[in-house]
């Protein structure tokens, strides 16, 4: 079949590179113009563009999208069977929607209608999720609402974070995108809506996966040790606190039990329970921090203006204080 791709992360470039190397011709990628990405202002192409045009792909960065009388032309005139939508970065009208002759397909990041929005990955780890997954959804004008084609669930690990989980996913779309196309090829002289599901049958709560903001970043050492552990996790390697009026980013931490202490014979200030503050100094380890719940051990963090830091090094560079508060 004819396909225009959309789509503009490394998330996206899987599924792109594994239908180049199936039976089916794409005819075009859309992508997001290129951007400021770096110091020197030097314009950036998206992940995507870079695939596409080492592979003699044809690329359209159009600046918008909506009422963009050109562009939609050009869209028609190249004649695709369907769209195929992974992280493009826009909602796309109905007037684009409608073009292909079997519709636009979309592969959506989560179980629907759990985690609708544009950051899904991110809040299945932050709000504790046990199982994720993949979703091959009939796009239409609202926010992920699509009926469903395909899906398959697979289990968020304790120690997934947001590259490793986003990995998984990603190959998993891969997979997903070209059992759907087999099933739309197969069902072109039938009525393809006969295969889809309803997000209602699936009896899951409706939750909306808003953007990540500024502040989501910030750690709040008042917060569970849990609370803390998801979010370096969801959130990686972005998660950051203020470390003697720098920007910490902290990338890596385990939580602490007590029983865990005493066990390894970790030395740390008793009877404290005020969060945040550093507790204990473990050679060739790390740094423990109270939290709410339990202390955590943090692992590997990266100070500005320093490279990422581990075990005597990290502690070295911090040149934390038993006592004191770990965060500004």
């Amino acid at each position: 079949m004819r396909i225009i791709f959309w789509g503009t992360p490394e998330y996206s470039v899987k599924s792109l590179e594994v239908l180049k190397k199936s039976d089916h011709d794409i005819v075009a990628v859309i992508t997001q113009p290129d951007k400021k990405r770096s110091r020197g202002n030097r314009l950036i192409s998206s992940p995507v563009k870079e695939y596409a045009t080492k592979e003699n792909i044809t690329v359209f960065t159009p600046e918008t999208i909506k009422n963009n009388i050109e562009f939609i032309t050009e869209l028609k005139d190249l004649s695709c069977d369907l769209f195929i939508v992974i992280a493009y970065g826009k909602i796309l009208p109905k007037e684009i929607l409608d073009i292909p002759k079997y519709k636009s397909w979309n592969a959506h990041a989560s179980l629907l209608p759990r985690w609708r929005g544009a950051a899904p990955i991110q809040w299945s780890i932050l709000k504790g999720d046990k199982l994720t997954g993949v979703g091959i959804m009939k796009m239409e004008e609202g926010l992920d609402t699509g009926d469903v084609l395909v899906e398959k669930q697979i289990k968020i690990e304790n120690k997934d974070n947001l590259k490793t989980l986003s990995k998984k996913l990603s190959d998993l779309s891969s997979e997903l995108i070209l059992r759907a196309l087999s099933d739309i090829e197969q069902n072109k002289n039938r009525d393809i809506n006969l295969l889809l599901k309803k997000q209602t049958d699936f009896q899951r709560e409706l939750k909306y996966a808003r953007m990540i903001n500024k502040l989501d970043y910030i750690i709040n050492w008042k917060n569970s040790s849990t609370d803390i552990y998801r979010k370096i996790n969801a959130l990686y390697p972005r998660a950051n606190t203020t470390y003697k009026r720098k920007n910490l980013k902290i990338i890596k931490i385990e939580i602490l039990t007590m029983d865990e202490i005493h066990n390894k014979n970790y030395k740390i200030l008793n009877n404290v329970i005020e969060p945040g503050l550093i507790i204990g100094l473990i050679e060739n380890v790390g740094i423990i921090i109270t939290t709410k719940t339990d202390p955590i051990l943090l692992l590997e963090a990266k100070l500005e203006g320093k490279n990422l830091s581990s075990k005597n090094q990290l502690i070295q560079q911090l040149n934390p204080v038993i006592g004191e508060n770990f965060s500004d």
